[in-house]
């Protein structure tokens, strides 16, 4: 599970926390919405839970690790189990879809039969496997979404978070990815999407964590 209690987020050299009194538990295997409008703090608090940060106050646990008083061996380790879905995608354009999204594999020394199944397999799963040996480069910006989130999915993650994963993709393939979230969501992974679209807040009600001004929007629980 995830938990925080009165977490606060200062970057270094920085006069203010970018996020500041969060208190809130998410059970393994939950799903939640990151909502709250540009500038609330939503890619800031991913940054938190991906271990891009640490936080400046309070105490973070994720999935059983306590990331505050963790070493650096342990913070690796739980590195592997989170995967993330940045906005800018980050794929690397030398390399070939296949090879981008294998990486993770390839990382943990995982053999080359195994490499090729599982990447074919999220690749088909996903519907961009056609595309496996093409470059980042060639591919529309819907298509350079999927084989982001499929880089996130490779390592099979307890933990799945995604900033904007829909922004590029059509309302179908939109629709389509929240399947595969919810599918997640059934296998035990926990599971965190910030989103402005409404649409799919709409289809698929769950619980939201709502950030404003960069802590909590207590009208949530009023």
């Amino acid at each position: 599970m995830i938990r925080l209690d009165n977490v606060s987020m200062q970057p270094r050299g920085t006069g203010k926390p970018i996020l500041y009194g969060l208190t809130l538990d998410v059970p393994q295997g939950g799903f939640r919405w990151l909502l709250g409008p540009s500038g609330a703090g939503k890619s800031s608090f991913l940054k938190l839970l991906t271990l891009g940060e640490q936080p400046s106050g309070g105490k973070l646990s994720i999935l059983g690790t306590s990331v505050t008083n963790a070493r650096r061996n342990s913070l690796t380790q739980l590195r592997r189990r989170i995967g993330f879905v940045p906005q800018d995608y980050r794929l690397i354009g030398e390399w070939s879809v296949f090879d981008n999204v294998a990486l993770p594999l390839r990382l943990r020394g995982a053999k080359k039969d195994e490499i090729e199944q599982e990447t074919f397999s999220v690749l088909e799963w996903l519907d961009v496997a056609r595309l496996a040996r093409h470059s980042p480069r060639e591919l529309s910006g819907g298509e350079q979404q999927r084989v982001a989130i499929a880089r996130a999915l490779i390592g099979r993650p307890s933990l799945l978070l995604a900033d904007e994963p829909t922004n590029a993709l059509e309302e179908s393939q939109a629709r389509r990815l929240l399947f595969t979230f919810q599918q997640l969501v059934e296998m035990g992974t926990t599971v965190i999407v910030a989103t402005h679209n409404e649409m799919l807040v709409r289809e698929a009600p769950a619980p939201s964590i709502n950030l404003r001004n960069g802590t909590l929007d207590r009208s949530d629980f009023a």
